[in-house]
């Protein structure tokens, strides 16, 4: 992050970043810092200010301290009202990078309004088959704890069909990714129920262990 200024930087990593302590473990410290890393990496081909990328990516999640709902948007307040960035950004980079945190949603029912919004939201969603359970699994403990585990079996099988099935609400927007290609890994995998309950046990084991 060389281009990035220092003062930013520990603006973020002081002040946003910690925010995602408070989160369930699909939302956690791990996940902003994997986004972060992603976005900065797809966005290397454009051209982008790699501190607008990053910036991005750090406030992508914060709004989930207002709710799951929507986090999106007040993800994008969250980053417009924060003062402290005026002094690295202009009015017009920030109207943009709130945008790009509001278009962030992979049920967003619009496309993301600008490559910034492109190349966070491609890069919140990294498909990889066990990461996806995982925070599947995550989620459903943390916030869903009275369920058996074959309701949270069936609860993560039916978001995974909703989402990343054919026809799942799930779009990607960065040719360059590898995303496409672990699209079609995982709807292997959805069709499979047999292999997906394989994935599905260990993972629970372990994340209900954590609890």
């Amino acid at each position: 992050m060389k281009e990035i200024d220092p003062a930013l930087l520990a603006h973020i990593e002081t002040q946003i970043l910690p925010r995602y302590r408070s989160f369930d473990r699909a939302h956690s410290t791990d996940h902003v810092s994997q986004v972060i890393e992603r976005s900065l990496a797809l966005a290397a081909p454009y051209g982008l200010s790699p501190a607008m990328v990053y910036t991005i990516a750090a406030y992508h999640d914060t709004g989930l301290a207002e709710g799951r709902e929507e986090h999106h948007l007040a993800g994008g307040r969250i980053l417009a009202a924060d003062p402290a960035l005026r002094r690295w950004f202009s009015e017009e980079q920030i109207a943009t990078m709130r945008e790009a945190v509001e278009d962030h949603r992979a049920s967003s029912d619009h496309e993301p309004r600008s490559i910034y919004g492109r190349i966070v939201a491609e890069a919140d969603r990294c498909i990889d088959p066990t990461t996806i359970i995982r925070r599947t699994v995550q989620y459903g403990l943390a916030h869903y704890p009275a369920l058996t585990r074959e309701e949270h079996y069936a609860r993560c099988l039916d978001h995974l069909r909703r989402k990343y099935g054919e026809g799942g609400y799930l779009k990607l927007w960065i040719p360059e990714s590898d995303n496409a290609r672990r699209l079609e890994e995982l709807r292997a995998a959805i069709r499979d129920t047999a292999t997906l309950r394989r994935l599905f046990d260990p993972l629970f084991d372990e994340e209900q262990r954590r609890d």
